[in-house]
């Protein structure tokens, strides 16, 4: 496997709703994208863990040494972070497959990775097919769009008497306006498009509907995840 960035790689940067967080967009990031397709189609795929809605197997570790070497000057301008090495906790394929009807409580609403302002993910979309983007919210009772370790008690404490009252989230996976979130942000799913934000802000996946669990690479809402500290 060989990887180069695409002759039209493009880099945008944007903040998320009233709070500001960074969002960086990069559209055409590698130059055949397609071989990470191939390789994941000759992965074995399994679930990890409870909350992800879907299963994973690991990316190549190239990839990761590729993203580091060609992304970190970018971050380090968005997000005010060192221009070094980039340290990832979690890089791999990634292919939801649950049906609606499976999701548990907190898969249904948005959530966050962790609660540090530091660390950041990333998801490169590996599918042609429209599969939905991503999407970035407001929790409308708190006003929180991310959630840090002075927010976390409250935060959870009020989606606790949430979950349980009336508006209590319906099974199916979020994807807009709900009576308890606010969609303040949405980047469409394109084929070889990277996301990047801070892991504590608000997110979900933007899947509709009629959205079928498909757990083939070539077919599926195939992406690389990562964690980057």
């Amino acid at each position: 496997m060989h990887l180069s960035l695409h002759p039209d790689f493009q880099v945008r940067q944007f903040t998320i709703g009233r709070e500001g967080a960074p969002l960086i967009v990069i559209d055409n990031f590698l130059a055949d994208a397609e071989q990470l397709v191939d390789i994941a189609a000759g992965k074995l795929f399994g679930p990890t863990t409870r909350l992800y809605p879907g299963i994973r197997a690991p990316a190549p570790l190239l990839y990761q040494n590729f993203f580091s070497a060609n992304i970190q000057s970018v971050l380090a301008q968005a997000f005010g972070r060192p221009a070094r090495p980039l340290q990832f906790t979690m890089c791999h394929f990634s292919l939801i497959t649950t049906p609606t009807d499976k999701l548990h409580i907190l898969q249904r609403i948005p959530h966050v990775d962790s609660l540090g302002m530091n660390e950041l993910a990333a998801i490169h979309y590996l599918f042609k097919a429209d599969h939905g983007g991503t999407a970035f919210y407001r929790h409308r009772k708190t006003g929180f769009e991310f959630v840090d370790q002075s927010r976390k008690d409250t935060y959870f404490r009020s989606l606790e008497s949430e979950n349980d009252g009336p508006n209590m989230p319906a099974p199916e996976y979020i994807n807009g306006d709900t009576p308890l979130f606010e969609q303040i942000e949405k980047q469409d799913g394109v084929f070889n498009r990277v996301l990047i934000y801070r892991r504590n802000s608000l997110h979900s996946g933007c899947i509709g509907r009629d959205f079928i669990p498909d757990p083939n690479p070539r077919t599926g809402r195939l992406s690389i995840n990562s964690f980057i500290e």
